[in-house]
Order: C-alpha cells, then structure tokens, then sequence
C-alpha cells in the first residue's frame, strides 16, 4: 500500500536527519540575533570614525528592520512558490554578500544599503526557517521543535555579544561584519548536504522530480520510498500564496498578524529602552548594559521552557498565559525602584515572558498556516510584525519626551502584550492534515471543519 509521506513522518518517531535540520533552524535564527546585536556594537566605532550624529546612526539602525519587513512578506512568498530549501540558500547568499560588503563602505548611504540587503535576505530566511522546522518535525514534536528554532534568536544575541565584544578590544568594526559574513557563509554548505527540499511542501506543490525527491529523502530518515505522489485535488494544485487573504484563512491571517505586531511593540520597548532607563537613574552604562544581558539570559531560559511546556500543554493556552503574564512583569518593571539587582531580576523576568510570547506565536503560526501558504503566511505576520519593533522604540520616546513617568510608560507599552492575548484568544487553529483528492481534510483548509 503506498502512504502519503507526509502522514508517515508525521505519526513516526523523528529522524537524524530530521532532527540535524530542525537544529539548523535554531542555529539560522541565531545568526539573526546576532546580527541585530552586532550592529548596535559596531554602531559607536561608525559614528566615531564618520563623526555622523545619534539621528543618522538611528537611521543606519532601522534599516535593517525595513529590509526584514519586506523580505519577510516577499521572500516568504517565494519560499511557498519555489521551496524551502532554495529560499533559504539564496537568503544566505544575500545576508553573507550584504555583511561581507558592509566591511567596504566609505560613507552611510552605502551603509545604509548594504544593511537593508542584508535585512531582506534575513527576513526571508526567518519566514523559510519557520516552515522547515514545522515540516521536519512530527506531529507529537512540532510545538517543540518551532519553539527551540525561535528560541535561537536570544542565544545568537548572547553568544555573539560576548564574542563581539572580545573582537572590537583589537579590531574595529569592521570585525563585526566580517564575523557574520563568516558564519553565514558557514551555514551555506550545511544547508545544501543537510536539509533537503520538505516532503510536505513536495507533496504538495509536486514540482517535477517530486516522487525521486521525496523517496531519496524517505530513505535518508529511515523509511520506505514511495511509489507514486499524493493525490492532490484539481482545486487544491490551483491554491495560490494568496489563500491567505480568501475567506477561510484572512480572519487567521488578521488575527496572528494583529498579535504578532502587538506583542512585539512590548517585547522591542524591553530590548531597546532599559539601557537608557538604567542610565537615567544614575547607573553607569556598563550597568545598564549587564541588566539587558540578564533580560537575554531570562529570554533564553523562557525560550526553553515554553517548549518544553508545549509538549505537555495546548500552544495557544499556553501563548495566552505567557502574554498575559508579559503584561504583568513589563508593568511591574515599570514600577521598579532604582536598585540595580531589583532592576536585573525584574528584566530577567520580563525578558523570561516576553520572549517565550514572541517564540509561542512562531509555534502557531506554524499550526495557523496550512502548507502552500505557511511561510507566506508567517513570512506575512513577520513583516507587519516587524513595524511594531520600529514603532517601539518611537512611540515610547515621544511618551517620554511628553512628560509621562517611567510607571505611565511601561504600563501604556505593556498593554501590547495584552493586545496580542485578546488577539490569540479569537483565533481558531485548525490541523494541517494531507489534502488528498476526495478527502474530508480538503474542508479543514478552506476553513470548514471536517466531516466526521
């Protein structure tokens, strides 16, 4: 009897290989993490060697995130056309080339360039990883293996950190990039011997060479090859990227993208702003710098536990909780007097909270999405997402510079975390099951529940 592939690595234990490609994800993640630290490193060195002001260096900052914003949506809709895998290598290709020639610059308009390049490849990359963790993994271990991908991101941010700062005691900063470059570049060969195409998404788009590819890939995890492709339904091969704007999927596409941009608004106000906080209360910047490396140290350890809990406990419950709970500690942060051991406890907590929120949405992003549209759809929520940790930054200095108190504005910026709960408790998850022509699970995507 042939069986569907995708229902076979999904109700069977995970592979080497499959586990060696959900733990590359975790590593690509980090990469960005330590690519959006490292900027801020090198960021003094630019501004003394080009004598450019805090307005212009603000500028060189943000780029980054722009370039993530779109190539998050465009990147993330290629990755559904054409495929995870090649996605993936091309975002590598752009973020090694972007940060390689970042070392090169001679003034900021070129700078500003290679950093918006570098931050479309990394968009890209981050709505591709999401899927290829998601379909790598099986059923039993989803949850988990989307929650220690996301994870990556505060550990590249610490990890990289401390080796930055080690680089620029004897180079400038040029070292930084040049780092990046090299670690990106280390990935690529990785990528193409370790990850091949997802069956799910050869299952689905059945490009030519699909059945050898999927049986070559079968047989790599440990399973029998098959002898002929899924059959896919005439209406289901028609299924465009744009499915997340039809019907059945636009109320998950609003909901998931609302709360992803809310919550990130709370989650880049921690980030961005304690440093400056710290100061303002008399600490010297060194102190302000060690209360936002307990705030990554809290991030990683959520990061952590929120996948170990989603083994034991519904994703979206659990979301809601943890948002719920940002609320709350970002709130109370706030209201911290200035006691430097209180402020660290308080931002590893926060940092705890707000970051497992931001790596339990990318768990149901993975679930909310069906398969020919779930790197659009995250790479989609990523995007728009991604305004909200350029308004942050923003919206919480022009509350400052109005004369609000440090209480009034943790608590207006912590309401986002809110937002994002109220958002997620609307939002209805359905399986991602094998469409097959004739099938009852065809109703599932199309936002109908199935017969039963």
């Amino acid at each position: 009897m042939n069986t569907d592939p995708r229902t076979t690595l999904s109700s069977s234990p995970m592979s080497r290989l499959q586990i060696i490609a959900v733990a590359i994800t975790i590593g690509l993640n980090a990469l960005d993490g330590f690519d959006v630290l490292s900027i801020s490193f090198a960021s003094p060195g630019i501004a003394g060697e080009w004598g450019i002001d805090r307005a212009a260096l603000g500028i060189v900052l943000s780029m980054e995130l722009i370039g993530m914003a779109i190539g998050s949506i465009v990147l993330g809709g290629v990755a559904d056309k054409l495929g995870r895998r090649p996605t993936m290598l091309a975002c590598l290709t752009i973020m090694t080339a972007g940060m390689f020639m970042a070392t090169s610059v001679k003034g900021i308009v070129d700078l500003c360039a290679w950093r918006l390049f570098t931050g479309f490849g990394i968009g890209g990359l981050l709505a591709a990883i999401n899927a290829v963790a998601a379909e790598y993994s099986n059923a039993r271990r989803r949850n988990l293996c989307v929650a220690l991908m996301a994870g990556g991101y505060p550990v590249g941010a610490v990890v990289g950190g401390l080796i930055v700062v080690q680089l620029l005691k004897v180079h400038d900063w040029r070292s930084v990039f040049y780092l990046g470059a090299f670690l990106t570049a280390c990935f690529i060969p990785l990528v193409w011997f370790c990850v091949p195409e997802s069956v799910h998404w050869l299952a689905q788009k059945q490009p030519a060479g699909a059945l050898e590819k999927i049986s070559r890939t079968l047989r790599r995890m440990g399973h029998a090859a098959i002898t002929a492709l899924p059959d896919i339904a005439h209406d289901v091969r028609r299924r465009s990227i744009g499915d997340i704007f039809a019907p059945g999927l636009v109320l998950i596409t609003v909901l998931a993208t609302a709360g992803y941009f809310f919550h990130i608004i709370t989650f880049y106000f921690i980030l961005k702003w304690v440093p400056k906080i710290v100061v303002d209360m008399g600490f010297a910047p060194s102190s302000a710098g060690s209360v936002l490396v307990w705030a990554n140290v809290g991030g990683i350890t959520g990061s952590v536990v929120l996948a170990l809990l989603s083994q034991r406990i519904g994703v979206k419950p659990l979301v809601i909780v943890v948002l719920l709970a940002s609320t709350v500690m970002v709130t109370i942060f706030g209201h911290s007097p200035p006691n430097l051991q209180t402020l660290s406890f308080l931002c590893l907590v926060a940092g705890f909270f707000t970051n497992a929120g931001v790596v339990g949405i990318y768990a149901i992003l993975a679930q909310a999405f069906p398969t020919h549209v779930r790197a659009f759809g995250t790479g989609f929520a990523i995007g728009v997402g991604r305004g909200g940790s350029a308004l942050a930054p923003i919206v919480a200095g022009f509350l400052f510079k109005a004369g609000y108190s440090l209480p009034t504005v943790a608590t207006i910026m912590a309401c986002g975390s809110l937002l994002a709960a109220v958002a997620f408790m609307m939002l209805k998850i359905r399986p991602d099951q094998p469409i097959v022509a004739g099938s009852q699970s065809q109703n599932a995507l199309n936002g109908k529940p199935a017969a039963t």
